[in-house]
């Protein structure tokens, strides 16, 4: 029986070492095919698509996050000198115009209600 082990196939490989690749092989197989089956799970697609969308949206509400901060700095800069103290020669006429169109609103919703 120790002969048959023995034996060489035409890579010089013996039949237990022919036998140990075979399971070898076979593991590595199953391996990959439970990689595969749950690559195309509908779950784990799902989950890919889910976070896609997410990076997406995070992405783009940091862009706007970043614009709107400029926008607000721009606007404050308008607004104060260097030191960041309020320029009231730049406020007060901005008040004036939003109180009056506040007024102007009002009596419109007034008008509409009588």
């Amino acid at each position: 029986m120790g002969k048959t082990k023995d034996v060489r196939d035409g890579a010089g490989r013996t039949l237990v070492e022919i036998e140990e690749n075979i399971a070898r092989t076979r593991t590595q197989l199953a391996d990959t095919l439970d990689e595969l089956a749950m690559r195309v799970h509908p779950s784990t697609i799902t989950a890919q698509a889910r976070a896609k969308v997410l990076a997406s949206v995070e992405q783009r509400v940091g862009k706007a996050y970043v614009a709107a901060s400029r926008g607000v700095e721009r606007l404050r800069a308008e607004f104060t000198d260097e030191q960041g103290k309020p320029r009231p020669d730049r406020i007060v006429p901005v008040a004036l115009v939003g109180g009056g169109l506040l007024v102007l609103l009002a009596s419109r919703r007034r008008k509409r209600e009588s």
